[in-house]
């Protein structure tokens, strides 16, 4: 039975424990105009070879939806939806596609979630695009610092601490870290700037290059 191949990053399988299931999210965002963005996302589950269809050599997919959201910017409403399901396994499950223009004129920032369970949850929907639009949210979230310094490059160091609490504000009380009660938000509040990520500090680190950078991009 041939295997299919892992996501970047992914654990190697587990010895004797045979693959039943394959499930991948694929989100990007792109940048369309300074006060545009497109949010393209698809979930595609696999089956290993063989598992259905016997002597089958080939892992066969069973479902494949794209999602394609235009989200203005900075507000992150959505402007613009379309759904195409490419790989079904019933003829009538595409009937739902148009169902999903309900997305126009909602914000895919906090409470999104919510508001796709609400709308398009159980027989109101398809399972596995609800799936999606709630993975897609969170980089609709992370694209924002990347539309400010497209144009503009951001110097942290420059901006006043009341501007840059407003530009935290998107990330309060999203996890535990962000909790408003939390030593982030404390300080951010009092003015402070915060460590650079792990991940950036790692980066410079490689490049030999110092830690400053991280502030003046």
């Amino acid at each position: 039975m041939s295997s299919l191949v892992p996501p970047p990053f992914f654990p190697p399988d587990p010895d004797d424990e045979p693959l039943l299931h394959q499930r991948e999210y694929t989100v990007r965002s792109y940048r369309m105009a300074s006060d545009r963005l497109r949010i393209r996302g698809m979930v595609h589950d696999q089956k290993p070879a063989g598992t259905y269809i016997k002597d089958d050599p080939d892992p066969m997919s069973v479902h494949q939806m794209v999602v394609d959201l235009i989200v203005a910017f900075p507000s992150l409403e959505i402007v613009e939806a379309e759904v195409v399901m490419e790989v079904t396994p019933h003829t009538t499950c595409t009937r739902i596609e148009d169902t999903y223009q309900q997305l126009i004129g909602v914000s895919i920032a906090r409470g999104f979630t919510h508001l796709v369970r609400e709308l398009f949850g159980g027989p109101r929907g398809c399972t596995h695009v609800g799936a999606l639009l709630q993975a897609m949210a969170p980089v609709a979230i992370q694209s924002l610092w990347s539309m400010r310094s497209f144009d503009t490059p951001v110097n942290l160091r420059s901006v006043t601490p009341a501007e840059r609490m407003e530009m935290m504000k998107v990330n309060f009380n999203t996890c535990h870290v962000w909790d408003t009660e939390g030593e982030h938000v404390r300080k951010v509040a009092a003015g402070e700037l915060l460590d650079p990520p792990r991940w950036a500090v790692k980066r410079l680190a490689e490049l030999d290059r110092p830690i400053d950078e991280w502030y003046e991009r």
